[in-house]
């Protein structure tokens, strides 16, 4: 193999592994579950819950340009330990298999998209929440991943606010949390707080800081930057840098 050639496997490997997982050390401290690492994204796994407690990824301008469709191959994770949640535990409930990492940010190619469809990354949302204000969020989230160059997102339902069951065990939440950050020299962060129901209110209605989502949810976020920063940027409410 010739040195050109050389180089640019080892390019490749170099950014095909960006893609994969930029930085693990801002995976969020878990509460109550147990860590499964998929290909392209992260998620603490809550038994008692039977879903995830926070998806968390990287969304690059490859991923959301990326040319994968769709799969829908809803399944089983295999790496859920006990009790997994199958692809009909949700129905005739009247919920959504909401995802938590959305498939429209892993068209990069069909690994990404498929692992997406794991049950462990669906949470039990309103078809008016799903398919209305939190559908919005997600397409505002790529807007701003495509005009800063790539976020980092965790995403995750509430779990210590209940508003039922479903499916044997499912917890129903009440409400759904997102924060996106951009890294770099003038890093920011923001964070949204949504009940699990429809809304026609604009998407600033619902920014809080990030802080507060920790409260409520007892996670941990990006808890490798350094404190003064860490502390400014998740006590932070304003929408300035963003468009939402």
């Amino acid at each position: 193999m010739s040195k050109f050639a050389v180089l640019f496997f080892l390019l490749f490997i170099s950014c095909a592994q960006d893609e994969i997982n930029p930085s693990a050390d801002y995976v969020p401290k878990i509460a109550k579950g147990y860590v499964i690492q998929h290909t392209y994204y992260t998620l603490s796994y809550s038994p008692s819950d039977r879903q995830a407690e926070f998806a968390f990824y990287y969304l690059s301008v490859a991923s959301i340009k990326g040319m994968q469709e769709r799969t829908d191959d809803f399944r089983i994770d295999p790496s859920v330990k006990s009790n997994p949640v199958t692809s009909t535990s949700y129905q005739g409930s009247g919920f959504d298999r909401g995802h938590l990492a959305p498939a429209a940010d892993f068209k990069l190619n069909l690994t990404a998209m498929s692992e997406t469809f794991f049950m462990s990354n669906m949470s039990p949302m309103t078809p008016s929440f799903n398919r209305g204000i939190w559908s919005n969020l997600e397409d505002k989230v790529r807007e701003n991943a495509l005009n800063l160059g790539g976020v980092y997102v965790v995403t995750g339902p509430v779990l210590t606010n209940s508003c039922g069951t479903i499916g044997g065990g499912i917890t129903v939440p009440c409400s759904f949390y997102k924060v996106i950050f951009k890294e770099g020299s003038n890093p920011k962060m923001i964070g949204f707080l949504l009940s699990n129901s429809g809304s026609s209110l604009p998407l600033k209605n619902f920014i809080v800081s990030v802080d507060e989502i920790e409260k409520l949810t007892n996670l941990d976020f990006f808890s490798s930057l350094s404190d003064d920063v860490e502390g400014s940027l998740e006590a932070n409410k304003s929408p300035s840098g963003w468009n939402f």
